[in-house]
């Protein structure tokens, strides 16, 4: 867009996501359905393209089918005006090999650099959910002037050493970035914090190419964005931070300000479902000043007949509550909850069929799971982890097309 400088996006999105088995048994971890209506991508993708960054290659390389066909069909821009949202798989350039890891997916992808010429490379993971106004840490990278700016966000210490996590001096200079550290370092101003890395950052374009030849280069590296080539930047003093608590997001509440969550477990992806359903969300998916994109399927609004009820619930269009109760669940598109069925605590995907008289509590259902008459899924602990996957937090988990026993 005139006045505003070059910016290319590149979205990370091969990622395995083998802890989120078994929704990751026929997808990529960021083609995951997440809160009835969307996919993990849309959240990422939204954010690029609500800042105005509309020249985005998706690299896509695991199971990414369903991925690809999402991208294609849902963020369909304007040619005419040279935007573009692009999967781009692993086409092997370098050589008779796949991606090793996140850089040289982009070390193998830089003719994609070389085409659009961008000043500056936004490079952004794909499977966390947040808002964000990601123009803010261009801007704030233009100013400093530093080679790469990481985006971090705020966590107590004692739980930092979950995360990579980064070491800056007062004037945000990053002088250590330090992988899962058993004593993670505060931040400047506050001991009790750490700055946590969200896998964002921003690139000034030559660094960028010069350092991911350098990796690609480098025979003893796992050539990983954040194992490898930040903390090679970070040496030689290019690397500054980016307080995620600084972005401000137009429509924004007090409640969900500030608000990240990586879903990289089935208990995470559970837990940041149950934090859409409350009367004041944690996540507000209901602020339209920077609304969450994605594609709107053909299907007609969510209908309760026969005393049917959904009580802190997120219900999708082409549902149909009928004569059962749902509470404390996010239910997608054109699922149907039959005659005195309870379906309580729930995450239930496109398609799900729960039968007359079933109880499903606390479980994830994947696409098109079928429950049948009577059955019941998380009452049982035993029961339920001889026939179905249960999360370390004790959560039933069924895969796409299961039938409850």
């Amino acid at each position: 867009m005139k006045g505003q400088p070059h910016v290319l996006g590149v979205v990370l999105a091969g990622g395995e996501g083998k802890r989120l088995w078994p929704l990751t048994a026929d997808r990529a971890k960021p083609a995951v359905p997440f809160g009835g209506s969307y996919r993990l991508i849309d959240f990422v993708l939204s954010n690029l393209v609500n800042a105005g960054y509309i020249r985005i290659c998706v690299l896509t390389q695991y199971k990414s089918h369903s991925l690809d066909r999402h991208i294609t069909t849902a963020w369909r821009l304007s040619s005419m005006l040279g935007q573009y949202i692009t999967p781009v798989p692993a086409q092997q350039r370098l050589g008779p090999r796949w991606y090793t890891g996140s850089a040289d997916a982009i070390f193998q992808s830089l003719n994609l650099v070389y085409d659009e010429a961008p000043e500056y490379i936004v490079v952004f993971g794909a499977d966390h959910v947040y808002r964000m106004d990601p123009s803010q840490m261009v801007e704030q990278h233009i100013a400093t002037g530093a080679g790469v700016t990481v985006a971090g966000i705020r966590v107590p210490r004692e739980q930092a050493g979950a995360f990579g996590c980064i070491d800056a001096d007062a004037s945000g200079l990053i002088t250590e970035f330090l992988e899962k550290p058993v004593v993670p370092p505060g931040t400047p101003d506050d001991p009790d914090v750490a700055f946590a890395s969200m896998g964002n950052y921003v690139f000034t374009t030559k660094l960028l190419v010069s350092a991911l030849r350098a990796d690609g280069a480098n025979q003893d590296s796992d050539h990983d964005m954040g194992g490898d080539v930040i903390p090679m930047l970070v040496d030689v003093g290019e690397a500054a931070v980016y307080d995620f608590a600084d972005n401000v997001v137009p429509g924004a509440t007090d409640r969900d300000r500030g608000y990240w969550r990586d879903v990289g477990t089935l208990d995470t992806y559970y837990e940041s479902h149950m934090d859409l359903v409350s009367v004041h969300p944690v996540f507000n998916l209901y602020n339209q000043a920077w609304p969450i994109r994605t594609a709107m399927l053909p299907l007609p609004p969510a209908k309760f007949v026969q005393g049917g009820t959904a009580q802190e619930s997120i219900v999708g269009s082409g549902s149909i509550i009928s004569a059962a109760h749902v509470s404390h669940s996010v239910l997608s598109s054109d699922v149907v909850v039959e005659a005195g069925a309870h379906v309580e605590g729930s995450v239930l995907m496109p398609g799900v069929r729960v039968g007359k008289g079933a109880v499903v509590r606390r479980a994830i259902l994947d696409k098109n799971v079928v429950i049948p008459d009577g059955a019941q899924v998380g009452v049982d602990p035993d029961l339920d982890r001889e026939r179905y996957t249960v999360s370390g937090g004790d959560v039933v988990v069924l895969g796409k097309g299961a039938h409850a026993e």
